[in-house]
């Protein structure tokens, strides 16, 4: 299976991202396939709001394509892609300036650092190794800090599994199956794909969108939903 998103056409995505501009409709006209949903949603919204031209049909493809491919997070995201839209009533949840990834990388990171806290005065996220160290005010103040337990890898193991299934070179699902075997699973998977560069960025654009859902979804269940950064 064939990526739409190569990694020059990522890098002038997230660079689009950034700007927060009409580019961001401009990058995903006509290919906003599921390997861009979750990057792509919350500058949509943004878009949407700031009445960009096309924002709107391109925020209305991205709901139903969320719909549709109903991975974890992907309803969040939906409903405040129509909210936007006026399609449906403002979900009831906090904006909060926090980076996905970032919280992806302390939710799902190994339990030993044991999580982390996001400070909700800025959205920035806190690996708890990090504000042992940098911070001595540990009130545990609910106005200031959002604390985040660490899941573990679980869900990131299922995302080799089902990465698998959508491997259609039979030698290469072979492969990696017998390489998510046992202890040291996730250093071999990316070696195996390391022989593939193709495959390797189609895995990182798949994890990193389910990775991303499911840090929407758990900020959800705290009553938040990520607020994008504007220049």
């Amino acid at each position: 299976m064939e990526t739409t998103w190569d990694e020059d056409t990522v890098t002038a995505l997230r660079a689009s991202l950034y700007a927060r501009t009409g580019a961001i409709v401009d990058s995903v006209r006509g290919r906003l396939t599921d390997e861009v949903l979750q990057m792509v949603g919350d500058a949509l919204v943004t878009a949407i709001d700031d009445h960009l031209n096309g924002a709107r049909a391109i925020g209305a493809e991205c709901a139903a394509a969320l719909r549709v491919r109903d991975w974890t997070g992907d309803d969040v995201l939906a409903d405040q892609l129509e909210a936007a839209l006026g399609m449906s009533p403002t979900p009831l949840l906090r904006p909060l300036a926090v980076d996905l990834e970032d919280l992806a990388s302390v939710l799902e990171g190994d339990p030993v650092y044991g999580g982390g806290r996001i400070d909700l005065r800025t959205g920035d996220t806190w690996p708890a190794m990090i504000t042992d160290e940098v911070f001595d005010d540990d009130t545990g103040d609910p106005d200031r800090w959002l604390y985040v337990h660490c899941t573990g890898s679980r869900a990131g193991y299922r995302d080799m599994e089902s990465f698998i299934d959508s491997v259609t070179d039979p030698d290469l699902a072979d492969r990696l199956t017998l390489a998510i075997s046992g202890r040291g699973a996730f250093r071999r998977f990316k070696d195996v794909l390391a022989e593939r560069p193709d495959q390797f960025h189609r895995y990182q654009l798949f994890t990193g969108e389910r990775s991303r859902g499911r840090a929407r979804q758990w900020l959800a269940d705290q009553g938040y939903r990520p607020r994008p950064h504007r220049r």
